[in-house]
């Protein structure tokens, strides 16, 4: 395995998670093979993986159907199967989770997308899917919304492990580590055990490209100057790799220094980058663009199978994250300089949509979940 490209990935301090999951690939030994076959040793769901997986074949229908006839709610129905899928996910990959000592192996679920906008609710059901959960590896995942940073604190406060998610712009990251390290600091006042804490800072990298090549493609349609058109289209498919490259810089300022060299002394873990949306949405781009062009570590790379094999079969790792960063300075104020609103890309729109789709998604798994429930439920006569 040592000659495959995402073997060779951990030399420069790249995890290799996996952004599929489903019951079929947990139980028919898919998961396994992708563990020994494409260095896999973690994986991230969310709602649009699980309507994914409970949307196609019958691999839930008799769980379904015995919960329907218990008298289940969908939502209760949901949870019952996420989170025994999940559970079942963290048991799999527990061997990684010791052999690392805690440094991968993790699974994450997320709270419901319904609750991005309340703290209170963020923090009772992320304690819920710990406690029912109960696995030491899971990793539960909160949005950095302004109402998830306060709940991210709180949790990492009380020694839970957490996925922050829908990270997209440098501010926003940046609250994101604060809240891991106040939640650190909370911790060790307490007394209690900082390295059975871990955490991963969730960027979504494709989805910047998308929102801002559309902007680049307004201001060129906009404008005559050949000049200000070349530039323009130099910037095409160049935000999201410099957004990365920006935050891993901010992220190697916060992660040194004497208040995390206090928090390291006890144990703490760094709370790693992990490049989230990593497929290559854009067809004239190189489909592992969002790969190869974020290699360096300690980060996590999570990707849909697809990138994984595209990756396997024509990667060439090297480190790249630390490459270019004053170019990604550039990139940045000539975005600025076409009047191109970066905060209004992260903050405002991709945060919104990320959202929203996520409880599109969610809101559209209930209902499928419904619609069995009721069909079960007329079979057994209830």
């Amino acid at each position: 395995m040592s000659e495959n490209p995402l073997f060779r990935l951990r030399e420069f301090g790249v995890s290799v998670w996996c952004d599929e999951l489903s019951r079929e690939m947990i139980r028919g030994g898919r998961m396994k093979r992708l563990m020994d076959e494409k260095a896999v040793v973690g994986v991230t769901s969310n709602p649009s993986i699980f309507q994914k997986a409970m949307s196609e074949g019958d691999a839930y229908d008799a769980d379904i159907e015995q919960l329907a006839s218990a008298g289940k709610s969908k939502q209760e129905i949901f949870e019952a199967l996420a989170i025994e899928d999940i559970r079942q996910a963290c048991d799999l990959f527990r061997s990684v989770y010791d052999a690392t000592g805690g440094g991968d192996g993790y699974v994450s679920i997320e709270v419901s997308p319904t609750l991005a906008d309340d703290t209170e609710g963020t923090v009772g059901e992320a304690t819920r899917f710990h406690e029912e959960i109960d696995r030491p590896n899971l990793l539960v995942k909160i949005p950095a919304t302004p109402a998830g940073l306060p709940a991210i604190e709180r949790m990492i406060g009380i020694g839970r492990s957490i996925n922050i998610t829908l990270i997209f712009s440098l501010e926003r990251y940046a609250a994101v580590a604060e809240a891991y390290l106040k939640g650190l600091e909370k911790l060790a006042a307490d007394g209690r055990d900082l390295s059975r804490v871990a955490s991963v800072a969730s960027f979504f990298v494709s989805r910047v490209d998308t929102e801002a090549d559309k902007r680049i493609d307004a201001k060129i349609a906009q404008t005559t100057d050949s000049a200000a058109r070349r530039e323009l289209e130099g910037l095409k498919g160049k935000t999201a790799v410099a957004n990365a490259k920006l935050a891993f810089r901010k992220y190697r300022e916060i992660f040194s220094g004497p208040r995390w060299e206090k928090l390291a002394a006890r144990g703490a873990r760094v709370q790693r980058c992990l490049w989230a949306s990593t497929s290559t949405k854009n067809k004239a781009y190189s489909d592992i663009l969002y790969v190869e062009e974020l290699v360096g570590g300690p980060t996590v790379n999570t990707m849909p199978i697809e990138t994984m094999e595209a990756y396997q079969d024509h990667g060439k790792p090297r480190e790249t994250l630390s490459e270019g960063v004053e170019e990604a300075d550039r990139v940045f104020a000539a975005l600025a300089r076409h009047g191109i609103d970066y905060s209004d890309i992260t903050d405002h729109v991709l945060e919104r949509e990320g959202v929203a789709k996520f409880a599109q998604a969610f809101e559209k798994l209930l209902g499928l979940l419904e619609k069995k429930r009721q069909a079960a439920a007329v079979g057994s006569g209830r």
